[in-house]
């Protein structure tokens, strides 16, 4: 059977696929909750919490890249098991001993197996994808699948843990690969692609030497940052403005949802879409977002902008995996993806340390406006990608 008659994905078949992943991603998010609190109440730090929960992420900064590879020479169902048997384990672990230690591990299991999971996903579904139009509604429904497991995941581990406490938690939590695997075992494995000869010698850097693949991993970069930073800036100028915690929960809450809302809202404008175009725009009204911002001194005003700015971030993410696939080789997709998560990952443990830092040396709203400077000025960097253009490495 030829690649292109094995790339049918209908509604149900990408139903599942999401399904799973929701499942992977739910348990990891249960134990990001769980595992701080139990650590809480067993008398550790607030610095030894902190720790446990940058390990969620320190697993897949050092796994995406070998994983990528990994993904691109077996597809999708073989590293999707070692990722529900990872999964699966870790939580059974915090089960039978929800301990510190342990807790560790688990968080390393855990965040690394929903790292892998989501290269392999992204991969097959990027390669299932029959035009640009499907690319681009395929990734807008995929990116939905992380803000309803991160409903759902911490949602169930918390009435669990009211009703029975950790280790019943920990253990409906355990049950969550198995059923992501229920969904996704039936998946139809694509055919492989044929590595080019100097493949073996080739290495995930290379990919830089492409200016559209730079540009990429940098216009990636600046909006999660700006993700980032302004999930650090809200507390704080909302304690400036002495908001009460419901109302700068209120703010952050808007922003996800606007962020989920526009994400369901893609599938179907996908094919009246750019991907720079939309990208372009992103930056830029972030960036006036950003300038505005600080000057805003009423809850409502700070939802009102929280919200915008879940519409401009929220949108991004689609758009740069559609443009990924195309400017990348097909046999390297999950290598790209893999480096564009290691990158991605290892600013997320970075930049809020460097926030904090700048924020206490030149105040909060100084640091939206640099960084919705910095932003608008990398707009030119969105508008020079095409999308079409394939990189030959």
């Amino acid at each position: 059977m030829s690649a292109a008659a094995a790339r049918t994905l209908d509604n149900p078949a990408l139903a599942r696929l999401i399904g799973g992943h929701v499942c992977l991603h739910a348990c990891m998010a249960g134990m990001r909750l769980a595992a701080p609190l139990l650590a809480l109440r067993a008398g550790y730090s607030a610095a030894a919490v902190g720790a446990l929960l940058a390990l969620f992420a320190l697993t897949q900064v050092f796994l995406a890249l070998p994983a990528g590879r990994y993904v691109d020479r077996h597809g999708y169902l073989r590293p999707v098991r070692w990722c529900l048997m990872a999964s699966a384990l870790g939580a059974t672990l915090a089960a039978l001993w929800p301990m510190y230690g342990v807790l560790c591990l688990v968080a390393l299991l855990t965040g690394g197996a929903v790292g892998v999971g989501a290269i392999s996903l992204q991969r097959h579904v990027g390669r299932c994808a029959r035009n640009a139009v499907d690319r681009k509604r395929f990734f807008s429904w995929l990116s939905i699948g992380p803000a309803l497991s991160n409903f759902v995941g911490p949602l169930l581990a918390g009435v669990l843990i009211d009703v029975g406490g950790f280790r019943l938690a920990f253990a409906a939590l355990a049950l969550l690969p198995g059923l992501s695997w229920l969904l996704v075992r039936r998946t139809r494995e694509l055919p492989p692609l044929k590595q080019d000869g100097a493949a073996g010698s080739q290495r995930a850097w290379d990919l830089l030497r492409q200016p559209q693949m730079r540009r990429l991993l940098l216009v990636n970069w600046l909006m999660s940052s700006c993700w980032d930073v302004h999930t650090f800036v809200v507390p704080v100028l909302g304690h400036e403005r002495a908001l009460s915690a419901s109302a700068i929960g209120a703010i952050l809450g808007g922003f996800a949802l606007a962020a989920t809302g526009i994400r369901v809202a893609l599938p179907w404008l996908a094919s009246n879409l750019q991907e720079r175009v939309v990208i372009t725009a992103a930056m830029l009204a972030t960036a006036c977002l950003f300038a505005i911002y600080p000057f805003m001194q009423s809850a409502w005003g700070m939802g009102l902008c929280s919200v915008l700015l879940g519409v401009s971030l929220g949108s991004v993410q689609p758009m740069i995996m559609s443009t990924l696939h195309q400017i990348t080789p097909e046999a390297r997709h999950g290598e790209a993806l893999g480096l564009r998560l290691m990158l991605i990952n290892a600013s997320s443990v970075a930049m809020p340390m460097l926030f904090g830092a700048a924020g206490a040396l030149v105040g909060v709203s100084l640091l939206f406006w640099t960084v919705g400077a910095t932003v608008g000025l990398g707009a030119r960097q969105a508008w020079a990608l095409q999308g079409s253009s394939q990189c030959r490495l």
